[in-house]
């Protein structure tokens, strides 16, 4: 495999056969360009049997590996990560492995870490993005208690914190996620009622066509009441010229984009201060939305905000 100090790169292979071709000798063209005859040789006899393609870097890869775990053997190890979700310093002991040895067979199978496992049955997570803005939009409420004037326990500290809270109820977050691009929209209501999610299915499509996802096609939501249930919700949908979908009962790895959002939403606004009104962290959500679109560095996106992926026809991006 080539390397940034290499001698020869494909561009310098090529170079070689032309000189070659145009009848010098090998040796000659070897010492022009600080190679051995060796290299020069092989290069050309590669270009001679496969063409252009021979001249391409070949993966270090091995023909055979005869010392390698036996597949039973591997079968076993992932038996163990996936049944009772050892490590390899665990795993090691029981059959008789380095723990290096297992660590190399979870890499190969998937199962390194185990944020790629559904904790409860042991199945790898199938990760799943569509191809366009808007074909699919997740959307889900998380459920916030409401912080009383002068803070709560955050603040005023456990004790203090539980008498100053009572009767305070909560505040709903409603979020909808655009599956290809992470696109996020957010608002707080104070319930979960039908024509609440309606309403705010609809506010988000506006958003969502404010930045050029025009059309949303489908809509996949958790197996609540009003998306289950309710007419305001089938009506909304139906205004968008969009198709409801529903996750399978306790999976709500299906719904996975909305359910990390929610995650960073907590870790990056909810808690990410102790906030003295229920107010402020109200008005916050604003500054925290515009940084998780605009700046945020996404892995899934390469490190880029949502926002990159847009279809920008409006030139709002920059």
């Amino acid at each position: 495999m080539s390397h940034r100090n290499a001698r020869l790169t494909v561009h310098g292979r090529r170079l070689l056969v032309e000189r070659v071709r145009s009848g010098r000798p090998v040796a000659h063209v070897a010492a022009e360009m600080g190679i051995s005859r060796t290299t020069a040789h092989k290069w050309v006899r590669r270009w001679r049997q496969e063409g252009e393609a021979g001249l391409a870097d070949r993966s270090s890869r091995p023909h055979r590996t005869p010392h390698r775990t036996s597949a039973a053997t591997e079968a076993r190890v992932c038996r163990l990560r996936q049944d009772r979700k050892l490590g390899p310093a665990r795993i090691g002991p029981v059959l008789g492995l380095p723990a290096s040895t297992v660590h190399r067979v979870l890499v190969r199978h998937g199962l390194n870490r185990l944020s790629f496992l559904d904790r409860p049955t042991g199945q790898i997570i199938r990760r799943y993005e569509r191809d366009r803005p808007g074909e699919l939009v997740h959307v889900d409420v998380k459920k916030l208690g409401r912080i009383p004037d002068g803070g709560g326990h955050k603040v005023l500290g456990r004790q203090a914190g539980r008498t100053t809270r009572s009767g305070m109820g909560f505040d709903y977050i409603h979020s909808a996620v655009d599956d290809h691009t992470r696109l996020a929209y957010s608002e707080i209501h104070p319930d979960e009622k039908a024509a609440t999610c309606a309403d705010f299915l609809r506010r988000a499509a506006a958003f969502f066509a404010d930045w050029g996802i025009d059309r949303i096609e489908r809509v996949l939501t958790d197996n609540a009441w009003p998306y289950r249930k309710s007419f305001a919700w089938r009506q909304a949908l139906a205004d968008l010229g969009a198709a409801g979908k529903l996750t399978r009962i306790y999976r709500a790895q299906t719904n996975g984009k909305v359910e990390r959002f929610n995650r960073t939403l907590l870790d990056e606004w909810a808690y990410l201060r102790a906030y003295t009104s229920n107010t402020e962290r109200t008005d916050a959500l604003a500054d925290f939305l515009h940084t998780y679109n605009h700046h945020g560095c996404h892995t899934a996106l390469g490190g880029k905000p949502p926002i990159s992926r847009v279809n920008n026809a409006a030139g709002q991006y920059t």
